[in-house]
């Protein structure tokens, strides 16, 4: 008879990379609406993530990317909104 081979002992786990706090909160304020502290957060959290090397690199830009984007967007529908009032000056408010 055989005998029943050992369990296998799992691997030691290294320890999990830590996550830049400004880049997550960076990240949540853009999705929010405080876009420009978003921009300020995602550009410090992409700095620290540089030289710490820690994770949230990708949150950092989103951070920035979505921060602008929001911006521009209000901007052009401002115009648009502004625009269209002011070519209609016959619209009355009741």
């Amino acid at each position: 008879m055989t005998t029943p081979a050992p369990a296998p002992v799992p691997a030691p786990s290294a320890p999990a990379e830590k996550w830049n706090v400004l880049s997550i909160v960076g990240f949540v304020l853009s999705i929010i609406g405080f876009n420009i502290v978003a921009i300020v957060l995602g550009f410090i959290g992409l700095s620290q993530v540089k030289k710490t090397g820690e994770r949230g690199r990708g949150l950092a830009i989103a951070a920035i990317i979505i921060g602008f984007a929001s911006i521009v967007l209000g901007i052009i529908l401002f115009i648009v909104f502004a625009s269209v009032i002011a070519s209609n000056p016959n619209i009355s408010t009741y």
